[in-house]
């Protein structure tokens, strides 16, 4: 399998430190608000690479952070702490925010069919390692006290900017929300690991340290969290972009300081999703979420799929109408997988599925390119082939794709057979709609519409344009109703 690796810029052959095992770090939620979609897609991406990974025989070992703590407005360690201006909007407890919007982000991953990692850490729970590691990375001169708050001193570096063939775009995006110089810092790129309350005198969560009270910055808890989890080497590590510069450049900087040696190989970076006016964030007034999308009819798998056609590495744009249509070409594939027989007990034609199969591990293999895994389903669909191959296809394939889409078409056959068994069922009413007639001749013209009716449920259709071409000659006009006929004599 080749990946694109963000720290090589080339598609590399994914190998790992112990051949077979993949140690996999996921950057989690900052949780002071609902997540946006386009958090959202970064974590769907990184879901498939999971399941994928799973699928082709990796035992994968998966840790996400929760950033309860630490995370400033501005990536340059100034602004307000996250969780505490979530904290003030809702007149809340940072923890009190922090539990619902986990709990929120979690929701919208189980609509999404996105699978929980392995390990999920607050940062909050790991005050004691991050004071080892800051203090580990004092001791080796790595980083220095100014004003009461620790720094990492970027000069010690050979080399800071791991990732400085990026676009420029993508370099450019890690600078938002405006920066502000700190004066203590030596070097413009240094970074903070402690804050002190000398710092930030309303921070709400606040730990003694070596240092004096204060809590930690953003980039020293995914570093800690991956070696307490994984160990000193982490073979693949994820997230969006906007995360490349300065987060994973910093996590990097700090992490290879601090065990002296390269510690993570792969680095997996999904690309923004747009809209019409430019990257979508909380603070652009384009706020869509899950629940938004389910409030204007969408089934979240929907957008699922959305992000599935289009490469990880490609900034995708958001609409409305993108959505419509991905909305009918689901329902559509839904609709042709319900038309196969599910339950078939069919043998399964192995040279069809060997054949069709290796198209849609080509297209994962070749950096996880979902948009031709997706034609890979419909090539099985075109097949000829028999419906168990289909169905065993489409299921195996399912397991990282995650549509639903087994699922979803046994609901809509279920729904369909339902629907066909109520109108077999449903009384067929004749109704005469002219007064006082013939009571010998209403018995004669309903035997025949009854009679006409047998016929066009077997589908004699020829027999039954006989029957109402006899009732016209008798002057009698039908007028078919959903459960019925009534009729008048002229």
């Amino acid at each position: 399998m080749k990946l694109y690796n963000t720290l090589t810029h080339t598609r590399d052959e994914f190998i790992t430190h112990e051949p077979g095992k993949v140690n996999m770090y996921t950057c989690g939620p900052t949780v002071y608000h609902f997540a946006h979609i386009g958090n959202l897609r970064s974590y769907i991406m990184e879901d498939v690479l999971e399941k994928y990974l799973r699928y082709s025989g990796y035992d994968v070992k998966r840790v996400m952070n929760i950033t309860d703590v630490g995370h400033l407005s501005s990536d340059a360690d100034t602004g307000e702490d996250k969780m505490l201006k979530g904290a003030k909007r809702e007149k809340k407890t940072v923890m009190e925010i922090a539990k619902f919007y986990t709990d929120a982000f979690f929701a919208d991953c189980d609509k999404l069919n996105i699978k929980t990692p392995d390990v999920v850490e607050p940062a909050t729970n790991c005050i004691p390692e991050f004071i080892t590691m800051v203090q580990g990375l004092l001791d080796k001169g790595y980083a220095y006290i100014a004003e009461g708050n620790v720094y990492f001193d970027t000069s010690k570096l050979e080399e800071y900017y791991v990732f400085n063939k990026q676009e420029a775009d993508d370099l450019a995006v890690g600078v938002r929300e405006g920066v502000e110089e700190d004066t203590a810092k030596r070097n413009k790129t240094d970074f903070v690991l402690w804050f002190t309350k000398s710092k930030f005198e309303d921070q709400e969560l606040k730990w003694d340290s070596p240092w004096g009270i204060g809590y930690p910055g953003w980039h020293i808890e995914c570093s800690a969290i991956s070696l307490k989890h994984l160990g000193e080497y982490c073979d693949l590590h994820c997230g969006g972009i906007d995360n490349a510069f300065p987060h994973h450049t910093n996590e990097i900087a700090q992490s290879e300081a601090y065990v002296g040696h390269p510690w993570c190989k792969h680095w997996f970076h999904v690309l923004h999703l747009n809209t019409n006016t430019g990257k979508m964030s909380k603070s652009s007034g384009e706020f869509l979420t899950v629940s938004l999308l389910e409030e204007k009819g969408y089934n979240p798998l929907v957008y699922r799929l959305f992000c599935l056609q289009s490469h990880y590495r490609k900034s995708l744009v958001f609409s409305w109408e993108g959505m419509d249509s991905t909305k009918t070409a689901y329902n559509k594939l839904i609709a042709k997988i319900a038309a196969l027989d599910l339950n078939s007990t069919d043998a399964v034609d192995t040279e069809q599925y060997d054949a069709l199969h290796s198209r849609f591990t080509d297209a994962m293999d070749n950096d996880i390119n979902t948009a031709l895994a997706i034609t890979a389903v419909y090539d099985v669909l075109k097949a000829k082939t028999n419906d168990a191959t289909k169905v065993a296809l489409i299921r195996d394939f399912d397991k990282v794709l995650s549509l639903g889409l087994l699922e979803e078409a046994a609901k809509a056959a279920a729904a369909a057979k339902a629907a066909k068994a109520a109108a077999a069922n449903m009384e067929f009413v004749i109704t005469c709609e002219t007064p006082d007639v013939d009571e010998v001749f209403k018995a004669e013209v309903e035997k025949l519409i009854q009679a006409r009716a047998d016929a066009k449920k077997n589908k004699d259709y020829a027999g039954a344009d006989a029957i109402r071409d006899q009732l016209t000659g008798m002057g009698v006009t039908l007028k078919d109703a959903k459960n019925g006929v009534s009729w008048v004599k002229g």
